[in-house]
């Protein structure tokens, strides 16, 4: 018997975290029962997945690895992930990929506004990898993306989730012009962990984009998020909503930090379901007009229900 063995046609797979791979595994303790979710497995789920990939979308539900994709499938809620499925970044809590993105695909405004149309989406959220590649950071295919769907999607609400656009001169000017309902951007950590958790970011850089953004439109939500389990202290999270009102920022989340895999930063303890509680209430007290605090809360989850609250919470205080 002969046993033939391709050496040259073979495809080596790259790994999706190439600049983790030779990192020590990162052990994490073993998930409690709060956070247990159900296996997406519906019809509703199937539909949303079918719409997405006729597309040719990306979604963050799912090159995130989102705990909260069954539910917000199943109810055709989904996070569309613009500018390729690359980051230019590798933030070491982040499932995402790490590369060189390819070009932008001009065509993606329209087919994004028309998988919400096919969706039925009232409040729709669409986000974006990090492109340090382009001058811009993608702030025009933002923009874009926005009018497209004002275009064929009239009543639609939209919150965009974006990068920081560190270094561009004018990115965020452009994305702001385009007036989304909500504007937000995570800062996913206390500025003690930047360097070990978003070594690409600089804290202060995000709280004054989420300022900047209430400078140009007033009239614009502004979101931001932060993880925890990933080594903070309690001060440094009361810290975090202090920065943010100082930034006028009217939405706040703050979830449980999961690890995608063994080579991500491990998870450092798993926050109580109480002691989110307690942020929760904190937060009311300095001044947010939304917060949503739970080991699940991901940005976009609930996030049409959410900018319904949020909008009658400003009403209620302008009264």
């Amino acid at each position: 018997m002969v046993v033939l063995v391709d050496t040259v046609s073979a495809t080596q797979v790259r790994p999706r975290h190439p600049e983790k791979v030779n990192r020590p595994d990162a052990l994490s303790p073993p998930k409690p029962d709060w956070i247990r979710v159900r296996a997406p497995n519906t019809r509703g789920y199937a539909d949303t997945r079918k719409i997405v990939k006729e597309n040719g979308l990306v979604t963050v539900c799912e090159e995130a690895g989102c705990p909260n994709i069954g539910e917000c499938w199943d109810k055709k809620h989904a996070t569309f992930m613009i500018m390729g499925d690359t980051c230019t970044r590798a933030c070491a809590f982040c499932n995402v990929k790490t590369g060189m993105p390819g070009a932008l695909d001009a065509a993606e405004p329209e087919h994004v506004a028309e998988a919400t149309y096919k969706l039925g989406l009232a409040h729709i959220v669409i986000t974006s990898v990090d492109r340090d590649d382009l001058a811009d950071g993608g702030a025009e295919h933002f923009a874009q993306t926005i009018r497209a769907i004002r275009s064929r999607c009239p009543t639609t609400t939209i919150e965009i989730l974006t990068p920081d656009f560190l270094r561009k001169e004018g990115a965020l000017e452009v994305v702001a012009a385009a007036r989304p309902d909500v504007f937000n951007h995570n800062l996913e950590t206390v500025p003690s962990r930047y360097l070990t958790v978003r070594p690409g970011a600089r804290y202060f850089h995000s709280i004054r984009l989420l300022q900047r953004v209430k400078e140009i439109d007033p009239t614009i939500f502004t979101k931001s998020g932060i993880m925890v389990g990933l080594g903070e202290e309690r001060h440094e999270v009361l810290q975090v909503m202090d920065d943010l009102r100082s930034a006028e920022v009217d939405f706040l989340t703050i979830g449980q930090y999961l690890q995608p895999t063994r080579k991500h930063h491990a998870v450092m303890r798993y926050v109580t379901p109480d002691e989110f509680g307690g942020y929760e209430k904190v937060a009311y007290t300095k001044g947010f007009l939304m917060v949503s605090a739970s080991p699940l809360t991901r940005s976009s989850h609930h996030a049409g229900e959410d900018f319904a609250k949020l909008q009658a919470a400003r009403l209620a205080r302008t009264r």
